[in-house]
Parts: structure tokens; C-alpha cells; sequence
């Protein structure tokens, strides 16, 4: 099975990500040129080495048989837009897609549009909802994305052509692809995904400032390393999603902020059946809605 296209796959950023999209295309056999890009000699050096590359640096011909996905933190996809576009005259101009992984979606179509003057037909946004708490090109994994959901959210001036191109792709490496809108994805992603990362976050640094912290880890059970898995996530990665969607994360956070102060009111309270009608709650509706997967489902 080919790529999408009959040209080069250049994945610009060669993280956790980008990695295992280039280790997805090698291990389905799909055929084509895999070009790395990233301003780390050395993690492209890594990828060599691991037979994840066949060649590295932006392509000076890129055309429309070319596809790009940029694999970089959400705040960064901005600056490799502007490589690509340099006035009508750079790499996007010639027709290649353009494809992205950003965690939020609103900055990059704000991005486009601010760099480009328009949004670019051969731009098609995109959300891989997979990863890992680890990080980095040695982090790779070729059934990262396997029945996991991608989500795109292409706009009015999106390609219908360009939209499947990337859709093939993904669909390659065993993903289900969705499409949704771009407010609808910051919205959502707040909430199922931003949300538990930032509690994560704060649970764990709220009791290493505790005197008795290294008694507290010491003696953690298996709820607490489940739910805190998250907390090892890359911080870069992490801060730039919540400065990029913080308006959304902190109207659920608003939202939680009301749930805990009833929660504490019937803990003061000594009120057993009405926490027992919360916690019944919340059980029904995740049994309900969240099935046990294979791997991890945060970015």
C-alpha cells in the first residue's frame, strides 16, 4: 500500500508523534520517501539510526503529491507555517498538504490565516487523540494511533481532496477519522482531555509541597499512579496547549470549581447519601461511555 499521493511523506517534527507516524508507515508497508525535519541534529540522528528516515531537511520542490505534517507543540506550528508559506513563495505554495497534530485547533487556523492572508485549501487541520506520558523519537511506537480516533477539522476553504489525502494516511495506521468542528474540538478536548492533564498536574505538585511528601509517594497505591500517570507528560508540550485553549479549560475548570465546593459542602455536612448519589452518578455515566482501550488515549 502506497502513501497518500504518490510522493514524500515530511514529517516536521520528530517527537513521540512524528516518530510514530514514521514508524506506523514503515511497519504497515507503506510505500514512499520519509523526510525528517527538526532543529535538533541530533533527535534526526536518533531516527536514522532506527530506520525511520530516508533523507532530512525541508524539500525545495515540494508539490502537490508531497504531503507535510507538522508534529510540534501547538504554539509552534505558527513559525513552521511561516517557513512554509514566505510569502507565496515558500514550500506550502506549491501545492503540497499540509497536515498538523496540534492538540487545539483554533491558533493554528488563526496562524494560517494572519501568515497566508487566507486559509490555504491545502491545509487540513488535524488531531491524532493518542500518545503517551512518554516523550521523544525513542518513545516511537508503530500501533500508536491503531483504533484510536483521529479527529480533522477542516473549514469551507478546505480541499475535499486534500481532506482525504491526510484521512488515508491515518486511516493507514489503524486510526478512525472524524471530522468536527474547530470550536467544537477546543471545547470538547478542554474537557476530556486538558482538564484531567491539569489535575493530574496539580495533584501531584499540590502534595510534593506537603511536609510529608516523600511519605506520601513512598506509600502511593495503584489509584494514585493511575490517575497521576499523566503528570509525567511532556511540560512543554503541556503548557502550550493549556495557554493556547485557557479561555475553554477554564470554563470547565468554572464548572469543576462548583462540583468541588458541593463536594465539600456534604463532606462537612457528613451528608453519606448525597455523596453516594455523586459517586453513583459518575459511575453509571462512565461505565457507560468510557470502554477499555489498548494503550493510552491522551496527547
Amino acid at each position: 500500500m502506497g502513501l497518500p499521493g504518490s510522493g514524500r511523506l515530511v514529517i516536521c517534527g520528530f517527537g513521540l508523534i512524528g516518530g510514530s507516524i514514521a514508524a506506523g508507515v514503515r511497519e504497515t508497508g507503506m510505500a514512499g520517501t520519509l523526510i525528517g525535519v527538526d532543529a535538533d541534529p541530533a533527535v534526526l540522528d536518533e531516527a536514522r539510526r532506527a530506520g525511520l528516515l530516508d533523507g532530512a531537511g525541508w524539500p525545495h520542490d515540494l508539490g502537490p503529491d508531497d504531503l507535510v505534517l507538522i508534529a510540534v507543540p501547538t504554539l509552534s506550528v505558527a513559525s513552521i507555517l511561516e517557513t512554509l508559506w514566505d510569502g507565496e513563495r515558500g514550500l506550502l505554495a506549491g501545492g503540497a498538504v499540509v497536515s498538523d497534530v496540534a492538540s487545539v485547533k483554533q491558533p493554528v487556523l488563526d496562524a494560517a490565516l494572519a501568515i497566508c492572508g487566507r486559509l490555504p485549501a491545502n491545509l487540513v487541520p488535524g488531531h491524532p487523540i493518542a500518545g503517551s506520558e512518554r516523550s521523544g523519537v525513542g518513545a516511537a511506537r508503530a500501533d500508536l494511533f491503531r483504533d484510536h480516533r483521529v479527529i480533522l477539522t477542516p473549514v469551507a476553504e478546505t480541499a475535499p481532496a486534500a481532506r482525504q489525502r491526510v484521512a488515508e494516511l491515518w486511516q493507514g495506521l489503524g486510526a478512525e477519522v472524524v471530522d468536527m468542528a474547530v470550536d467544537d474540538h477546543d471545547r470538547v478536548l478542554a474537557m476530556t482531555s486538558h482538564l484531567p492533564h491539569l489535575l493530574a498536574f496539580a495533584l501531584v505538585d499540590t502534595l510534593g509541597r506537603v511536609p510529608e511528601h516523600e511519605a506520601v509517594f513512598r506509600f502511593a497505591a495503584g489509584g494514585f499512579r493511575d490517575f497521576t500517570r499523566i503528570a509525567s507528560s511532556d511540560p512543554v508540550m503541556w503548557s502550550d496547549i493549556f495557554t493556547a485553549n485557557a479561555a475553554a479549560v477554564g470554563q470547565v475548570l468554572d464548572r469543576l470549581d462548583a462540583e468541588l465546593a458541593e463536594l465539600r459542602g456534604l463532606l462537612e455536612a457528613g451528608d453519606r447519601d448525597g455523596l453516594r448519589t455523586i459517586f453513583a452518578r459518575a459511575k453509571a455515566l462512565r461505565d457507560a461511555h468510557v470502554q477499555t482501550r489498548h494503550g493510552n488515549d491522551h496527547e
